[in-house]
């Protein structure tokens, strides 16, 4: 797998890109968003975003065509299933149709010397929507296509006809911002801001299911709402959703419509899920089946894409931080390899996976047989009719039947007719499995010779597990994605097997985790700079053994969790420049690695090179040492200017997934097991040994970044917003952010004031933004404003410890009480009687002056009326004491 982000696909001046959608023959690819005056179509040839070669030549064009017809912003772009039109929809309130002409070469009129080298006219303009048309869908068939649009209407267009509408769908009291077709044009599902997702038949354009439960929670916090079906038609995946205060992509079931599965992970609101539009296969290692699952895509208002197989419980993959801003559309190439994602800040990022890494698809046969088996035949339509293409009829009765009537009037039938999609000859596609299963029903509990348990993670099978090998993988015929997580455990029926077990076994973390050997051979390019990392620790885990590890791997791109083998990385810091090369020897005795480190980073020569036998799996740096952390479990310190070892290697229980080096040398790991180390290696001494973080791991969160304090105290931030910091001298953890605490979200939005960058308000951006409620006592907004002050103190960002103290001085003096506000006073005043600790005779509080802070206090006082008696008492002991 690499990632990469080409500059050169941008609209003018890095405005935002709204939608990109691959041409379904792989060639090409489309954006939409703004540019010049008013909206933009760019049409980009593919070739150089995925090969090297073709983005230095320059007789490869890399802009194929640009369209400024839209009057203001383009909000969609979506090729028809056969890629022969184009259709566009923007803020001008109109959806046009392009086609390619055969005219050759052109200037783009006011482009500064581009040239289009294909040439594409709107054919058709429809006008009929009476607001911004936010998303578009072809059916599967090409012949209807349909928009979403701020006027709270869905329309379906017939395109051959146009501009015939079929059916205006006016049930949505909000924005509609998401249509999506089902793969086999039965029904069309629309998502809007009025907090529901509605299913419609287009046999007679009636509403076959409205969701609204996992909705209800949702805010109009995103610009899209573009949802996907699965390639088989069994699941339809939404966008912005929420499962106990957490962000989600609700999983409906096609059987049923079933909403008790969600894909979580995500910090903020998912604005766009999309299916990879093939089934895939793979083999099961040392045996002879194969397994059968589906791949999706999701971006979300974090900046973040995540990748999902059915056939595992975590992500594929998770890239953090890949943009600026808001992820806003998705888009699969045909053969399911390449992903592009484009984002409000203007960019492209795109994903080229490899066949091993995500899979096979099935053929075309399989594919139709896979249909036949679920839906029954298709039926061709007569081409005489509004449209052509293939329907597929579920009942196998009213096919029956169907081909009765159409036999006596001598009409043309086809079976097993394939439904129509983007491909090419050469490109197979990917196919989802044939029959829904059932998840089992028993758990396995394994009781270790320490007394320790370990539950056995329940995968989804097509009858009772029996066999070891079943247990460390799924079946072949697993349909149901394992990743779905219940949005209602209270209805499991899951039975626990307690099994005695007298050597360690294998679990199924280990057969399937992204750090095997199969997944060392991923080759990521253009690597940035390090910075803090982010991990999902296994939450399934009861024990503490050695080499227990995660079903999943985070991946963030600032710094990938394991370098490359046979890649030479690049780090660089403010002094130094260091090349890392995995597996750059191969000897009779094992695999080297090696590090070099340059003075300066435009020197090719290094000062000096060490090997290690292991992975380098991460590396940090100060200007005294360099710490490297090995896939053998072992932290190795290195002097910056010599090379030489500063000690023997440290042995810790698990892989390093995160690390965290300051300059005064204080080193911070943390391990898969979800374990932390604290090292002081200036003075060589241990601060902290294997301190568990689990407790933390509540509300399904997972680990989103793990660092040190200013005052070296350990710092782990979670996906769901909440923040701690490891208190050395009370040895527990303390909270510094936690949204879902009931304070904190009646504590009112005074963080707004304060600067994002800060230490404290840079961990609270999940904090409610509402003001406090006047049905509310007065002291639960003291007491947010308290714990405010003891996390500014802890984080020992002095600017916010001021905000927050001035921020309750104002509070007490509205509305008490007066003890409480004595006590500030007395503290700073040094008072004999006061509750500060008698072993502090500093003056001052932070780097503040606590007579400073003690003045400005007593000026906010003065200007209080009713308050002038109080002010006048410490004036005068301030006066006293000088």
């Amino acid at each position: 797998m690499r990632f990469f982000k080409p500059p050169w696909i941008t609209h003018e001046d890095d405005k935002p890109i709204f939608s990109v959608d691959i041409h379904p023959k792989g060639g090409r690819f489309a954006t939409g968003g703004q540019g010049g005056q008013g909206g933009r179509i760019v049409i980009w040839n593919l070739a150089p975003v995925l090969s090297e070669k073709d983005e230095e030549n320059p007789k490869v064009p890399k802009m194929l065509c640009q369209m400024d017809n839209h009057l203001s912003c383009v909000n969609v772009v979506r090729w028809s299933c056969e890629g022969h039109l184009l259709a566009s929809g923007g803020d001008d309130k109109l959806v046009m149709i392009w086609k390619l002409t055969g005219e050759g070469s052109s200037s783009v009129f006011g482009g500064g010397g581009k040239i289009n080298v294909e040439t594409w006219k709107c054919v058709t303009t429809l006008n009929s929507h009476n607001g911004d048309v936010l998303d578009l869908a072809w059916a599967p068939h090409d012949g209807w296509l349909a928009s979403g649009s701020v006027d709270n209407t869905v329309i379906i267009w017939n395109v051959n006809k146009l501009p015939e509408k079929v059916a205006l769908l006016k049930s949505h009291t909000g924005m509609v911002k998401g249509v999506a077709w089902d793969p086999i044009g039965k029904y069309l599902a629309s998502q809007s801001d009025d907090r529901s997702l509605r299913v419609w038949r287009t046999a007679d354009w009636t509403q076959q299911e409205v969701v609204t439960d996992c909705f209800t929670e949702c805010s109009a916090t995103t610009h899209v709402l573009r949802l996907s079906w699965s390639p088989d038609g069994q699941y339809l995946v939404s966008a912005h959703a929420m499962n106990g205060g957490g962000p989600t992509a609700q999983i409906i079931e096609r059987d049923g419509w079933k909403q008790d599965k969600d894909f979580v992970g995500h910090r903020k609101a998912v604005t766009c899920v999309r299916f990879n539009s093939n089934i895939l296969k793979k083999e099961i290692p040392g045996s002879s089946r194969t397994q059968r699952y589906c791949c999706c895509a999701i971006g979300s208002r974090d900046r973040s894409l995540s990748v999902w197989l059915t056939s595992l419980k975590r992500p594929l993959v998770v890239i953090k931080d890949l943009f600026d801003d808001s992820v806003l559309d998705i888009s699969w190439s045909s053969n399911g390899l390449n992903l592009l994602a484009c984002s409000w800040d203007g960019t492209i990022a795109c994903v080229d996976f490899l066949p091993r890494e995500i899979g096979q698809p099935l053929g075309v046969d399989e594919k139709n047989a896979v249909y036949e088996r679920m839906y029954g035949k298709s039926l061709q339509r007569n081409l005489n009719q509004s449209f052509t293409g293939s329907q597929i009829i579920e009942n196998s009765e009213l096919l029956q039947a169907m081909e009765e009537i159409n036999d006596k009037c001598n009409k043309e039938i086809t079976t097993t007719k394939e439904i129509p999609k983007p491909v090419t000859p050469e490109i197979q596609e990917f196919q989802k499995p044939s029959t829904p299963l059932i998840p089992a029903n028993k758990q396995i509990e394994t009781r270790l010779p320490s007394g320790k348990r370990r539950i056995t993670p329940m995968f989804l099978t097509p009858a009772p597990v029996t066999s070891k090998d079943s247990l460390e993988v799924p079946s072949m015929n697993d349909t149901t994605p394992t990743s779905f997580s219940s949005s209602s455990p209270t209805k499991s029926k899951i039975i626990v097997e307690t099994v005695k077990e007298s050597a360690p076994v294998k679990t199924v973390a280990q057969a399937l985790s992204f750090t095997s050997k199969s997944a060392q051979s991923h080759k990521p390019i253009n690597q940035a700079p390090s910075m803090q990392s982010s991990v999902q620790i296994n939450q399934l885990m009861c024990s503490e053994v050695p080499g227990d590890q995660p079903v999943v791997q985070f991946i963030n791109i600032l710094e990938p969790q394991k370098m490359p083998v046979g890649v030479t990385v690049t780090k660089r810091t403010d002094r130094i420049k260091m090349q890392i090369t995995n597996g750059c020897n191969v000897t009779s005795k094992g695999t080297l690695s090696k590090m070099e480190v340059f003075k300066t980073a435009d020197d090719n020569q290094p000062i000096w090179e060490a090997f290690l036998g292991s992975t380098i799996r991460c590396i940090a740096a100060n200007r005294k040492i360099i710490i490297a952390c090995c896939d053998d479990l072992t932290i190795n310190c290195y002097y910056v200017k010599s090379g030489a070892r500063a000690w023997p290697s440290i042995t810790i229980e698990d892989l390093v997934v995160s690390l965290s080096l300051t300059e005064e040398s204080m080193c911070l790991v943390l391990t898969k097991t979800g374990l932390m180390h604290l090292w002081d290696f200036e003075n060589r001494k241990s601060v902290l040994n294997r301190i568990s973080i689990r407790s933390l791991l509540t509300n399904k969160a997972s680990v989103s970044g793990c660092s040190l304090t200013n005052s070296n105290q350990p710092l782990i931030t979670l996906t769901d917003g909440r923040a701690y910091s490891y208190s050395l001298d009370f040895q527990s953890w303390m909270p510094l952010s936690n949204p879902l605490d009931a304070v904190s979200k009646a504590g009112g939005s005074i963080t707004k004031s304060l600067s994002a960058t800060m230490p404290l308000s840079s961990l609270q951006k999940s904090l409610p933004i509402h003001g406090a409620s006047d049905t509310l006592p007065s002291a639960v907004t003291l007491s947010f404003l308290e714990s405010q002050i003891a996390a500014s103190y802890l984080l020992q960002s002095s600017n916010e410890y001021k905000h927050w103290l001035l921020c309750t001085i104002n509070h007490l003096l509205e509305k008490g009480p007066e003890c409480r506000l004595r006590s500030i006073l007395d503290d700073l005043m040094g008072m004999p009687y006061s509750s500060a600790n008698k072993k502090d005779k500093t003056d001052k509080i932070l780097d503040l002056s606590k007579h400073d802070l003690l003045m400005e206090i007593l000026e906010v006082i003065k200007s209080k009326l009713p308050w002038q008696r109080l002010y006048q008492e410490y004036n005068e002991l301030l006066e006293l004491r000088k």
